[in-house]
């Protein structure tokens, strides 16, 4: 083959393209395509390596975690109490209670839709006087340090869409998520660990769980280098992060040197932003395989944390284990830590599920508020705990003296959330007499993704990305502050 047949080949229509981005032209194409590709490796805070400008203002809120209870907690059987629902069991839902919303298709078919009042025990608690089920002994303990929202609602009436709204305010796949939008605007304050850590726990009832995706906690069209890492239990936290056997640090580190300089070679001809992310994962991959170990090597931890956390907490991959790690992370200044929690989806045998879901995840979650609270953390570090939507009030099946299921109920749920610029020790918003809907002080999802960014110094609306010629935002076009949750 002759020099004019390899020139001929070489010149494909995308390698012209990619070479012209060298030039004066094809930057100002690119510029027009998407100009905050050049605009954020330019003006990147350097520090962070977040977007210039950003906190917008001073924030309350240093790193969030969210503890997401996959599935739907029933709210009538946790927190929002309601003592006439006993006068009206197994008495048909009104319908000028329920004005003919819908319900799923798991219900739709039943000949009646019996009201079943919750089995368990409440008590009130705390300065706000919050009534808690039994089933929530040490959430009790800490209800003066959290904010009670009754009045969640959802617009989405299924598990996929609502997990995909609440996580990435759309419920439609493709949006990025909560965390790659924090890790996007807000950078990393920690260059040896991600930005964005997500953890997993299986159920403790046994019922089968809800699938959870990995979509859930990725880039959607921001550049991949935002998605969610998921640290598993184990060895090896990180799939892919250990050395294989033979191969020492310095060996990688060669390795990793030479693939930069092809990774440079290659940006350098095509302008992909993707290769350098490329370039900065494997850097951080590198950096990880010191700070995991070390992050998850709980030998250190005094006998009292983990006797605070619960039994579980010595268990890697447990909901408690995964709280501890949370509280670590926080002191190692990552900005957003997920967990997953499975098995809130109870239809049928919910008494029995609910009572082993609780037992496993309440304990956890008030030791981290506390451990929290105690080592100063608690002020710029935001806890949110809750679904995607609650339950139905109304049984699903045969409705039973000590027995009932119920159904996914969009309408309103509960929450709670603490430190990080929110005010401890309130319940905001009402329900009805049936738990069916909201009566007072609203907060739609939008609104409390809003009030997240907001703690973490930025406003929501002001927060975007130009993707497909539209600027998006985690708030879509809506999202209020809830001032009445903020001290």
């Amino acid at each position: 083959m002759d020099v004019h047949e390899k020139f001929r080949l070489a010149i494909t229509r995308r390698h012209f393209f990619g070479l012209g981005s060298t030039g004066i032209g094809s930057a100002a194409l690119a510029s027009l395509l998407n100009p905050q590709l050049f605009a954020g490796a330019m003006d990147a805070n350097p520090k962070t390596g977040g977007l210039p400008g950003l906190p917008h203002f001073p924030p309350k809120a240093k790193r969030v975690i969210f503890l997401h209870q996959s599935g739907g907690p029933a709210q009538m059987d946790l927190f929002d109490y309601k003592p006439k629902l006993a006068e009206y069991r197994g008495k048909d839902l009104p319908g000028s209670i329920r004005m003919g919303q819908r319900i799923t298709g798991m219900t739709s078919g039943q000949t009646t839709l019996p009201v079943a009042p919750s089995v368990f025990k409440f008590q009130q608690y705390g300065k706000s006087g919050a009534w808690l089920s039994e089933l929530l002994p040490h959430t009790a303990k800490v209800v003066d340090d959290i904010a009670i929202v009754k009045t969640m609602n959802t617009d989405a009436i299924n598990h996929d869409p609502a997990i995909t709204f609440i996580q990435s305010g759309s419920q439609q796949p493709g949006r990025p998520s909560m965390g790659a939008w924090i890790s996007y605007g807000l950078g990393s304050e920690n260059q040896n660990l991600p930005a964005f850590v997500v953890m997993v726990s299986q159920a403790s009832g046994l019922n089968i769980d809800q699938p959870l995706f990995s979509r859930l906690w990725g880039p959607g069209f921001l550049p991949s280098k935002y998605q969610g890492v998921k640290f598993r239990a184990g060895s090896d936290p990180v799939l892919y992060l250990s050395d294989p056997p033979g191969i020492d640090k310095s060996t990688r580190r060669r390795m990793l040197d030479g693939l930069a300089k092809l990774n440079g070679m290659h940006e350098q001809v095509y302008g992909d932003p993707e290769i350098e992310t490329r370039i900065e994962q494997y850097e951080m991959a590198f950096r990880m395989q010191t700070s995991v170990p070390e992050l998850v090597d709980l030998s250190k931890e005094p006998e009292h944390v983990f006797e605070m956390y619960g039994p579980d907490s010595r268990k890697p991959g447990t909901y408690a284990w995964q709280c501890l790690l949370a509280r670590r992370l926080a002191e190692r200044n990552v900005r957003f830590v997920q967990i997953y929690k499975r098995g809130w989806d109870q239809h049928n045998d919910l008494p029995r599920d609910l009572t082993l879901q609780c037992k496993s995840v309440d304990q956890p979650s008030a030791a981290l508020v506390q451990d929290l609270k105690q080592r100063g953390l608690l002020d710029d570090t935001l806890v949110i705990w809750g679904g995607e939507f609650g339950r139905t009030v109304y049984c699903q099946g045969k409705l039973m003296d000590a027995n009932y299921g119920r159904d996914h109920h969009p309408r309103c749920f509960t929450m709670w959330m603490a430190g990080g610029g929110v005010k401890g020790g309130q319940v905001l918003g009402e329900t009805d007499d049936y738990c069916y809907n909201v009566v007072s002080d609203p907060v739609p999802i939008h609104d409390l993704q809003a009030t997240l960014l907001h703690c973490l110094g930025v406003d929501h609306k002001r927060l975007t990305y130009k993707f497909q010629g539209r600027h998006f935002r985690l708030t879509d076009v809506a999202g209020e502050v809830v001032k009445k949750l903020l001290v």
